[in-house]
């Protein structure tokens, strides 16, 4: 990994607008949101706005590493491509419990 990232920080720590690199060090995006489950502390991924002008949801299992200054995926930009919208259209910040369940009701 670049050194200019920065110091690996905890998901919540991520800035909105911190760039987003897919697994082959291509710039897919930039960080719009984090999704986690506040009451257990559960990561579940973060909503970018990709490079294409479109909103995605990254699940958190394709997060390889969140730094100061920078998030790496560990998928590729062609996956990145792939991915859908968050559910709802990336309304508001899903920081409140519930953010789980959002996740699996979007996987249905």
């Amino acid at each position: 990994m670049p050194s200019d990232d920065g110091y690996a920080v905890n998901y919540t720590a991520v800035e909105p607008g911190t760039p987003v690199y897919s697994s082959e060090d291509e710039q897919v995006g930039t960080v719009y949101e984090i999704w986690d489950n506040s009451r257990e502390h559960i990561f579940d991924g973060l909503v970018i706005d990709s490079t294409d002008g479109k909103r995605r949801f990254v699940d958190a299992p394709e997060v390889a590493r969140t730094a100061e200054r920078a998030v790496r995926l560990t998928i590729t930009a062609a996956e990145v491509q792939q991915l859908g919208p968050p559910e709802g259209g990336g309304g508001g910040p899903a920081r409140a419990a519930g953010g789980l369940s959002k996740l699996f009701r979007r996987r249905r």
